[in-house]
């Protein structure tokens, strides 16, 4: 999307403004309806004592007592070396494929209790052999990056009971960084397992300076952050999904995502309400850029193997928030060495299927109560190769 289209974006959004505002659900409404606060129950108590906020570090294993001092081996005679025949070495590097996979029910459920022998991956269209697979219950490592900007209160009213509500479900080992952006993005807290940290940020968001909404550039920066924190990471994106004017374009940032690995994106939209009330007074071009903003929305968590939300009521956020987290803190991981080994920086398409470990057919999932149940595997699409050092 060039920069006039995107400019362009942020008239479209004005034009929700001005429906809006007919409806009496403007920018007017700022100053009669109180800002989102979190939960009472939620509220952290002062006297608790609050661990220092940094970011995720992993361990760093025993310590190793030394042993004493021995003499050196003698060093090994050094083969000879026949004429004209040219030195070099050989350097295999076998490449891994971690896969995390998450099954649910329809509902949004985690399904436990399978096996290696029920997962069959594809890369490519070809069959691979998982040589490791286990079930993880760990902490989060999660940014939430909402936008924060002055295009419509109820978009700003949305994200932050959403964010109120992610936080609210938090435990104490999780690793959580807040991150705002509406012309650039803005780290409110760095990773920390400070609850208050969280709620402090959350509650300096009242007032937005400026209406862009450059989604991609914030995106961008976020995934370039994560790429230095080892383990998987997750984004919490809580956005209209209109971006107006990035100097990043969508193709740049789809391809940071394929080449980003570790990293799942949820995504939940804002303003879907609104934008549903106001929709017979929109603009044909008005209603083409927030289907543009819900794809893109999508496609950022279909590619990562995450789940796209479109809320339209409050009441819907703390299931979706149970959803969310019950996924993420509950998945199955799945390894392979890809029979395509070569180093040439290509995109490779993964697929998991689910299968009958006995028989290979179609696995079926049945309730407490012996019914079918219906289920969605959930993985990201694929990965880029690593490219051959020349």
């Amino acid at each position: 999307m060039d920069s006039g289209n995107r400019r362009q974006s942020g008239r479209v959004v004005a034009a929700v403004l001005a429906a809006a505002l007919v409806l009496g659900l403007g920018l007017g409404a700022w100053a009669q309806s109180p800002p989102a606060e979190p939960p009472a129950s939620s509220q952290p108590q002062q006297q608790q004592q609050s661990p220092e906020a940094g970011g995720p570090t992993g361990d760093i294993g025993p310590i190793a007592v030394p042993k004493k001092k021995e003499e050196p081996p003698p060093p090994k005679p050094e083969p000879k070396k026949v004429e004209g025949m040219p030195d070099y070495t050989v350097r295999v590097d076998v490449p891994v494929v971690n896969v995390d996979v998450t099954v649910t029910t329809k509902d949004g459920h985690f399904i436990p209790g399978l096996n290696q022998g029920n997962f069959r991956v594809y890369e490519d269209g070809v069959p691979q052999t998982v040589t490791s697979f286990q079930r993880s219950e760990a902490p989060i490592t999660a940014v939430l990056l909402v936008e924060f900007a002055a295009t419509n209160y109820n978009f700003v009213y949305d994200m932050l009971n959403s964010s109120y509500v992610f936080a609210s479900q938090l435990r104490p080992q999780d690793w959580v960084a807040v991150v705002s952006y509406d012309m650039k993005p803005s780290i409110l807290v760095d990773f920390t397992q400070d609850k208050s940290a969280i709620y402090g940020a959350l509650n300096s968001m009242r007032m937005p300076m400026f209406s862009e909404t450059n989604l991609f550039d914030a995106l961008w920066d976020t995934l370039d952050r994560m790429d230095r924190i080892e383990g998987h990471k997750y984004i919490i994106l809580v956005s209209s999904g209109v971006d107006t004017f990035s100097k990043k374009n969508l193709d740049d940032v789809l391809k940071k995502i394929q080449a980003t690995r570790d990293v799942t994106i949820y995504t939940i939209s804002t303003g879907v309400l609104l934008r549903l009330m106001v929709e017979s007074r929109m603009s044909g071009e008005t209603n083409l850029t927030f289907l543009q903003a819900d794809n893109q929305m999508q496609s950022f968590a279909r590619m990562t193997g995450g789940i796209s939300f479109q809320p339209r009521f409050e009441a819907e956020l703390p299931e979706i928030f149970r959803g969310i987290n019950s996924i993420i803190r509950n998945q199955y991981t799945l390894s392979y060495q890809p029979t395509n080994a070569k180093q040439d920086g290509s995109y490779r398409k993964i697929k998991v299927e689910l299968v009958d470990a006995s028989n290979g057919g179609p696995i079926k999932i049945r309730d407490q109560k012996g019914k079918a149940v219906k289920y969605n595997v959930i993985a990201r699409d694929g990965y880029r190769a690593k490219q051959a050092v020349q």
